[in-house]
């Protein structure tokens, strides 16, 4: 297994995964659309995507947006995207991307790393426990939804 943090170089790697992800969740997905927002985040760095390798096939990739604490008055990071592919389900790509997402949030002194996940993804919500992040009973979520979702 290899993990590498991804670059523009690697958009066309990625678009096949993230219209997968997104897939997932019942969206379809343009990969020009997809190409024109990953470029955007990452030369603009509002993100860090890592990528993971195995045997050969791209095999993952978990996507990450900075932010802030208030409450801490530290940064933080927003895991908002983990895939694996079908094909590598089993192989632990999931907790290697999570465990690669706690490292750069370590190493740029962040309080936490937030995440949601829907609420039928057991499958995720059983990686997560595992690696020690708690779900929140004191907060609630809100969104207030702006225009199309594409």
């Amino acid at each position: 297994m290899y993990i590498k943090q991804a670059g523009t170089e690697d958009i066309a790697t990625i678009i096949p995964l993230f219209a997968a992800y997104r897939s997932f969740y019942n969206l379809e997905s343009d990969p020009a659309d997809l190409r024109d927002y990953l470029y955007e985040r990452l030369t603009n760095h509002q993100c860090v995507i890592f990528l993971a390798f195995s045997d050969n096939i791209t095999a993952g990739f978990t996507q990450l947006y900075p932010g802030f604490s208030s409450l801490s008055l530290r940064n933080s990071w927003a895991l908002n995207d983990l895939f694996v592919a079908p094909e590598a389900r089993g192989l632990s790509v999931g907790l290697q991307l999570m465990d690669r997402a706690k490292q750069l949030a370590e190493a740029t002194g962040a309080c936490e790393i937030m995440l949601q996940t829907a609420a039928d993804n057991m499958t995720a919500q059983g990686l997560y426990e595992t690696l020690g992040y708690q779900r929140d009973n004191d907060f609630y979520v809100y969104t207030l939804a702006l225009g199309e979702v594409s």
